[in-house]
């Protein structure tokens, strides 16, 4: 695993939306789509907002790329908590892109645990026997990434790459990708920093395995999994 500690959180950004060209470029080359699937939250807001300005827009196709979500809140897409919601508002609205390239991950008039099953097909209709090309992943202050949260059966499901389920400390369902379809990915980048990251880093890094407590540790530390960070979550 490759992790990079950065001064200032600008220097952060910016290298992560350097990184999403540089992929989005090698990908399309090899096989003629770049295939991601985004997270919500701050830190992905910040480096949609910088894909989205002049020095970024124009150095991706994005007529080739495929934008799918790592995990998202059971709610409509016009809601203030719909990851979906905050990626088309700092990006998708304000760049090229296919609409029929984009795969929200909830749909009107469907129960979760099915939409889940339709959203693997439509993952699996995209990538045909590839994988993702890029996946960016936040870490929550517990440990979690995507929505898989600290003692949740969804830690050890082995065959789905999608699955929805009532998270009951937050009173809604939550849909995700499983860690097997994320361990898959060609490129993983987890932005995670800020001291109230620190405890959990640190024993992610550090502790033993036990992704149970921390399950971001399920996610396998391969030359491809790149770890940016600052000095306050470091400590």
């Amino acid at each position: 695993m490759n992790i990079t500690v950065f001064d200032d959180l600008d220097a952060l950004y910016r290298k992560a939306a350097d990184k999403f060209v540089e992929l989005s470029e090698r990908s399309v080359q090899k096989h003629g789509k770049f295939v991601v699937a985004l997270s919500g939250g701050s830190s992905p807001k910040a480096i949609f907002n910088l894909l989205a300005t002049q020095d970024y827009k124009d150095k991706v196709e994005w007529d080739k790329v495929y934008f799918f979500w790592v995990d998202e809140r059971w709610v409509s897409l016009n809601d203030e908590k719909s990851n979906a919601k905050m990626t088309f508002e700092t990006l998708l609205n304000k760049v090229p892109v296919n609409s029929d390239h984009i795969f929200p991950m909830y749909e009107d008039g469907i129960e979760p645990e099915e939409y889940a099953r339709k959203y693997e097909e439509k993952i699996r209709s995209v990538l045909g026997k590839g994988v993702f090309d890029f996946i960016l992943l936040g870490m929550g202050d517990d440990g979690h990434t995507a929505s898989l949260f600290p003692g949740e059966k969804i830690l050890h499901e082995k065959e789905k790459w999608v699955s929805a389920y009532y998270l009951e400390s937050q009173k809604m369902f939550r849909i995700t990708l499983t860690a097997p379809i994320i361990n898959k990915a060609e490129n993983i980048l987890v932005v995670a920093f800020g001291e109230s990251k620190k405890h959990a880093l640190n024993e992610v890094l550090n502790g033993e395995y036990n992704p149970e407590l921390y399950p971001i540790q399920l996610i396998e530390k391969k030359g491809t999994f790149q770890f940016f960070t600052d000095k306050q979550a470091m400590g």
